[in-house]
């Protein structure tokens, strides 16, 4: 007898509750086990991590993958770059000891990190490596904690020169930031090197949650008057400056926008925002979002929401749950709007799947700490109540 379970997918289950199947596996025999998805997204396929294809490899299929030197990464953030797609993960275990890369992991790629978009996916991350070869930290930098980078994008200065820029913070303990400022990519030395401290913790400072950042996810936006903006935030908007080099690194020229915090599902319940990311869709015509719910059920950081809106700023539609994890968490999701062309349906995004801040569940061997790709059919008409204004 085979139990057979899956987030958000299931199998039927029989008289007594019990959803599996019973058969002998039988040398070079197979057995196809379909499962009827109960959530509105699809799960695709895992994108980091070791073992992508382990069993395949078993059975001498897929020997085109081979292993990256990455056991598994936190929090994506991606963005343009020299006619590329450039990617920083946070936190990263490697093979040779528990504790692994804490001063941001970095790869390139094409504009998809694969040839397809289809299940089975085959990324072929181009990871920046040391001199043995082995996958390596991208700030220079002797602090002994994590130093996150977040903010990633390029922008030009007022004579076209462009930059790869990005925000960092310093991390002591348990989460707590002790430094967070600017920094630049270095095309010559392939690291990103501080520009400007922007905020230290001392025992007078304020706290960083006070301080609007241009941290998070990173959208461009032209407003009614032909102005180019930067929208960032780990959400919803909450600072914009204008598309120029310049303006990022000047604070004076940051303008905080009051973020959404709580959007409401179609029985006007309310749904708690975590982190997210908002972005235009070209086949809608409209911005869209999808974000982790805060304190959500069956998993507190693993449900995760969909909704779209005529503005980046809202009015947001009702708000309608399209993933689900049986306890179990899928945070920081990134959004890949641009792997969609105007006349493809599908939203394409990713998050991180981890046991943490979960009760206590069975980690997924290989899949824990990693990336999860998924996509939502935006014609589904379960999304129909997700309209883009609030009548």
């Amino acid at each position: 007898w085979f139990y057979v379970q899956s987030h958000g997918y299931e199998y039927p289950a029989d008289g007594f509750g019990f959803r599996g199947l019973r058969f002998i596996p039988k040398n070079g025999d197979s057995r196809i086990v379909r499962l009827k998805r109960a959530m509105i997204a699809e799960r695709i396929g895992r994108l980091t991590g070791s073992g992508l294809f382990a069993e395949s490899h078993k059975l001498s299929e897929h020997l085109d993958v081979s292993e990256t030197g990455v056991v598994g990464c936190d929090s994506v953030r991606h963005t343009s770059w020299n006619g590329a797609t450039f990617w920083l993960w946070g936190d990263t275990n490697v093979p040779k000891y528990p504790l692994g890369l804490f001063h941001t992991l970095g790869a390139t790629t094409g504009g998809t990190p694969f040839e397809s978009l289809d299940a089975p996916i085959k990324p072929q991350w181009k990871y920046f490596r040391n001199d043995r070869g082995e996958p390596r930290n991208l700030i220079a930098s002797d602090w002994k904690g994590p130093i996150w980078l977040g903010g990633l994008t390029k922008v030009d200065d007022h004579s076209g020169k462009s930059h790869l820029v990005a925000t960092y913070q310093k991390i002591k303990g348990f989460l707590e930031a002790v430094e967070i400022g600017l920094c630049e990519w270095s095309q010559e030395k392939e690291s990103f090197e501080i520009l400007k401290v922007v905020w230290s913790k001392t025992p007078e400072s304020n706290s960083p949650a006070d301080l609007n950042l241009p941290d998070g996810h990173v959208t461009r936006y032209r407003d009614e008057n032909g102005v180019d903006w930067l929208l960032f935030g780990n959400g919803f908007p909450d600072l914009k400056l204008e598309d120029w080099y310049e303006a990022w690194r000047d604070p004076n020229a940051w303008i905080p926008i009051q973020p959404v915090t709580q959007l409401e599902d179609v029985q006007k319940n309310p749904v708690r925002v975590h982190r997210g990311a908002i972005a235009w869709s070209s086949f809608l015509h409209s911005w869209v979002t999808v974000f982790t719910e805060q304190g959500g059920k069956p998993s507190f950081l693993g449900e995760l929401w969909y909704a779209k809106s005529e503005s980046p700023f809202g009015p947001w539609s009702p708000a309608i749950k399209v993933v689900t994890h049986n306890n179990y968490t899928l945070y920081n999701p990134a959004l890949h709007a641009d792997w969609s062309g105007r006349n493809d349906p599908y939203l394409y995004f990713e998050g991180t799947y981890t046991a943490e801040f979960a009760n206590n569940p069975q980690p997924t061997p290989r899949y824990n700490y990693n990336q999860i790709l998924f996509r939502l059919n935006l014609q589904d008409a379960r999304l129909s109540n997700a309209r883009s204004d609030t009548r």
